[in-house]
């Protein structure tokens, strides 16, 4: 939940999975997915850093719940002071160096050091949701159909999105729509395959972790049937042994896997804020009613979320 004040000052908690849209009017309205309207004091940019600050709790609570349990499990079974028979160092060494290290083998350095930077990733929250993207369309629609085509070159000054401005100022161009969708779905394309790439590395990553892991164990095994002529070093041998396999299903399960599907979801949001902006501009570009690309562009969303995207005042536009 993130704090918000009210324009009464009265202090209110929020869950930020239920905002939808968030206006300047220049107060800052926040529509919720229940279509509830809250006037707030905050900026759109302070709300946007509550959200992202809430992302990064989120996830760092989940970490955390899982070392949790994890430590709980430990203390339970084997006491306060059996927790120092889990930390190996040589264990350590093979399981996360040699999944490391194979890593590196799989990518280039660039990808490989692009990768160790993602992670960060998780913690970023989209500068617009697809229901905010949606408004923002039918707003630019709305300029074109009052003012023409060419009024939205000044429109596009204000966008933070990249991917939008680029598609704008391509219509104001005059260029032909089956060229403004080729260039833009290319550049999707390519963005794509740049995020499949970061993901990859999470990916090959938990997959390198359990087998170094099993390594480590195999090195152990051998090293303890060497000295099995003292039976009293054989327990200790064979838990050393297993120590690595624990290291490694660590790596995947509790960081790896959990990043890389974050990010998964993270890019499928992007892309169909992509899909939904080219879709967007062509019928923009072809002149269609404000309310029939509204309409067209809320079929992207799931059927909950299908509230109007700018407030039934200004769907529709003008006749």
């Amino acid at each position: 939940m993130i704090e918000v004040t009210k324009i009464n000052g009265v202090r209110v908690l929020v869950n930020p999975d239920l905002i939808e849209l968030v206006e300047e009017t220049p107060d800052t309205v926040l529509t919720l997915t229940t279509g509830k309207k809250i006037i707030v004091k905050e900026s759109r940019q302070e709300i946007k850093n509550l959200v992202i600050l809430y992302r990064k709790d989120i996830f760092a609570a989940g970490i955390l719940l899982a070392l949790f349990m994890l430590v709980f499990g430990i203390i339970s079974s084997a006491g306060v002071g059996g927790f120092r028979e889990y930390l190996d160092p040589a264990s350590a060494i093979i399981t996360f160096g040699g999944a490391f290290s194979c890593t590196l083998m799989s990518m280039s350095l660039q990808n490989y050091i692009a990768g160790l930077k993602s992670f960060t990733l998780i913690f970023k929250a989209p500068a617009l949701n697809t229901s905010e993207m949606i408004g923002k369309i039918i707003e630019l629609s709305n300029v074109a159909r009052k003012e023409g085509l060419l009024s939205l070159e000044e429109a596009a000054t204000d966008l933070e999105e990249p991917f939008l401005k680029k598609g704008i100022l391509l219509i104001v161009d005059g260029t032909d729509p089956e060229l403004v969708r080729a260039i833009m779905e290319t550049e999707l394309v390519s963005v794509e395959g740049r995020h499949k790439e970061t993901i990859g590395f999470w990916d090959t990553l938990a997959a390198m972790g359990p087998a170094w892991g099993m390594i480590g164990t195999l090195i152990g095994l051998v090293d303890m049937l060497y000295h099995m002529d003292d039976p009293s070093t054989l327990g200790p041998a064979m838990a050393v042994a297993l120590i690595t396999t624990l290291y490694g299903s660590l790596l995947a399960n509790w960081i790896c896997t959990p990043v890389s599907n974050k990010l998964k979801a993270d890019n499928a949001v992007e892309m169909q804020q992509k899909e939904v902006m080219i879709e967007g501009l062509l019928s923009i570009q072809a002149g269609e009613n404000p309310r029939v690309i509204e309409e067209k562009l809320k079929s992207f969303l799931p059927p909950k979320d299908r509230t109007s995207a700018d407030g039934e005042e200004e769907a529709g536009g003008e006749a």
